[in-house]
């Protein structure tokens, strides 16, 4: 078995699945216990939302400073680092609040060793899928992507369920239980095979990467690829609230719940229709769609209108993230970790450039978040100009 498991790229995609998930459980599971942190340690609003900000800036910290060790340490000794400190940050949760003096000093350090471990698995991932041997390249990226969206959807499910049967004052011990998936993937990754990232491309200097036009605009549309998702996806909750006049249950299913499930369909859709739709025809169409969904958010005149409006653009977003990392392989092989990393980076920056334009809009205009969405609407806009400037630079070359 560990000699077919050691041969097979089939169980490199499948351990890459299951890192995309665990990056889901690092990114989602703290955000579930906000309240409960607040009761149990007595924390203020304010260092709560500090979690989420540490855990984002390490790992943009992170996707800024991996090229160069990544590629001097190698990619599986990094992989399986990345998860043995995302499971240490995960248990450091239920653990190191009660061992540190001050709890907030702990949970914050569960929260920087479990964004380390993130970054590295954001910034790897998809570098060890594009250099397995397979067909269809533009597929298998899409459809790894989609297993972050399976793995958001089936954390919040779960963990539901979890504090539903055992109470949510037993969250410690389903710490550990979330831990076990990237504890025993670090194990799966010690037997699956790596492949060169490079293979059969001169690889490309840092200097002459970023000399590259063509970069330059797969960042920007990368950017936009994460501000589009982003700022639909962390307002949607409260857009439902105090826009569309539903309840907190109703805006949480219909809006961020609704949003993920069908952002990974239509990853795994790509996924599975890849040869029969070349991927700048799909992105250009999710475009136009995304422009179209946050219109019918904005201006709908009905409730119903408006979450179907906000549950679409998952959809709609779904291809822009994997489908501008194939596009940056096919465009410059040579790239290696330094280009995956930049990426990684830009599209850090766009998860947090979209939802900050969203409430600094809506903010000057008195709270009112169909103005700050329709602000956003410029992310896809831009999206779309970026893939025809690309389609027509493909049409110059030929």
């Amino acid at each position: 078995m560990k000699e077919h498991i050691r041969k097979s790229y089939a169980h490199t995609i499948y351990a890459s699945y299951l890192g995309y998930i665990t990056q889901a459980v690092v990114n989602n599971f703290a955000p579930l216990l906000f309240l409960t942190f607040v009761s149990d340690y007595g924390l203020s609003l304010e260092e709560i939302t500090w979690i989420t900000t540490v855990n984002f800036v390490v790992q943009l910290c992170v996707d800024l400073l991996s090229a160069k060790v990544i590629d001097r340490v190698g990619y599986r000794i990094s992989i399986i680092t990345a998860h043995i400190l995302a499971a240490l940050g995960i248990i450091g949760l239920a653990v190191l609040p009660d061992l540190f003096g001050n709890a907030y000093v702990g949970l914050m350090t569960a929260v920087v060793l479990y964004a380390v471990g993130g970054g590295i698995i954001e910034v790897l991932i998809s570098p060890i899928v594009e250099a397995c041997p397979t067909e269809k390249k533009e597929a298998a990226m899409s459809l790894l992507h989609s297993f972050y969206c399976w793995g958001h959807v089936f954390l919040v499910v779960m963990s539901t369920v979890f504090f539903q049967l055992f109470g949510i004052g037993n969250w410690k011990s389903l710490a550990f239980v979330w831990a076990l998936i990237p504890i025993l993937n670090s194990i799966y990754f010690t037997l699956v095979p790596i492949y060169p990232i490079t293979a059969g491309h001169e690889k490309m200097s840092f200097g002459s990467l970023l000399k590259q036009k063509v970069f330059w605009l797969i960042v920007i549309i990368m950017i936009c690829a994460g501000a589009s998702e982003q700022a639909m996806s962390q307002w949607a909750s409260a857009f439902a609230e105090s826009a569309l006049k539903v309840s907190k249950t109703v805006g949480d299913m219909a809006g961020p719940c609704a949003f993920a499930v069908l952002m990974g369909t239509a990853r795994a859709i790509y996924g599975k229709c890849s040869e029969r739709i070349p991927l700048k025809k799909f992105m250009i169409g999710s475009a136009l769609l995304c422009i179209v969904c946050y219109a019918v958010a904005v201006f709908a005149g009905s409730p119903v209108m408006g979450l179907v409006g906000c549950a679409l653009c998952g959809f709609s977003v779904g291809i822009f993230w994997p489908g501008t990392f194939s596009i940056a392989a096919g465009k410059l092989p040579g790239g290696g970790t330094a280009m995956y990393a930049l990426m990684a980076l830009a599209g850090d920056v766009g998860c947090a450039s979209g939802p900050t334009v969203v409430g600094m809009v809506a903010d000057s205009f008195d709270g009112n978040l169909k103005s700050g969405l329709l602000a956003a609407m410029i992310f896809p806009v831009l999206i779309l100009i970026g893939i025809c400037l690309l389609r027509k630079q493909n049409k110059i070359q030929k």
